[in-house]
């Protein structure tokens, strides 16, 4: 296999990720992402959005964009399709409780076979009027 060349990985990889993806979410601080993310992974928080281009870059949107690690929301993920190292996962978000903002996400993942992020891609969706937004870069 050459270098450029990404290993197969297989749905419970992916399941994997998206449990360790969560977690990391309920944990304080960006720790965790060292494990989720390679250094130079790239994460589009929309599809025609720049990218988010280094594990940096990722942990300066995680803090900048969570209300917090203890902020209230259930996530439900199914992947929905795997092709060597690329996975499609479906995924709802509910945030507060009661349930103040929905999102219907899809996640393009790219893992490496040590099961790192080298490339998300993320297309949310979210009903009319909700407030539904996504991260966006910070200005220059």
């Amino acid at each position: 296999m050459s270098p450029a060349k990404l290993a197969v990985v297989e749905r419970r990889d992916f399941e994997d990720w998206v449990r360790r993806y969560e977690h990391a979410w309920r944990q304080p601080g960006t720790q965790e992402l060292a494990g989720l993310f390679a250094p130079d992974a790239t994460y589009r928080a929309a599809p025609f959005e720049p990218p988010f281009e280094s594990l940096e870059e990722i942990e300066a949107m995680w803090e900048r964009e969570r209300e917090g690690h203890d902020e209230a929301f259930e996530m439900r993920a199914d992947i929905a399709a795997v092709e060597d190292c690329t996975g499609v996962i479906r995924v709802a978000v509910d945030y507060g409780n009661p349930v103040v903002r929905s999102y219907r996400d899809l996640w393009i993942v790219v893992l490496r076979e040590d099961g790192r992020c080298t490339s998300f891609e993320e297309w949310p969706f979210w009903p009319e009027g909700s407030g539904g937004d996504w991260p966006h870069r910070p200005p220059d």
